[in-house]
């Protein structure tokens, strides 16, 4: 699932909840849609703190050599 599907889920919540006026005998439709937006919203908030994770970028360590490592080798 990627970030524009939580999207779209905020988008057809808000349009469910305040857009329609529809009825129906066994769904609350202004229910249904504040679920949706419940859930694109902490979606969109886990998305970006996965993302923000994997790109923290960690510079490589260069190998330290010193003279003791040196005088060894010869």
């Amino acid at each position: 699932m990627g970030l524009g599907l939580f999207i779209i889920m905020i988008a057809v919540g808000a349009i469910l909840t305040f857009a329609t006026d529809w009825e129906l005998a066994t769904v609350d439709l202004d229910l249904v849609g504040l679920i949706l937006m419940g859930v694109g919203l902490l979606g969109t908030a886990v998305y970006s703190s996965v993302l923000r994770r994997r790109r923290m970028v960690v510079p490589p360590v260069a190998p330290t050599v010193t003279d003791d490592d040196r005088r060894d080798r010869l």
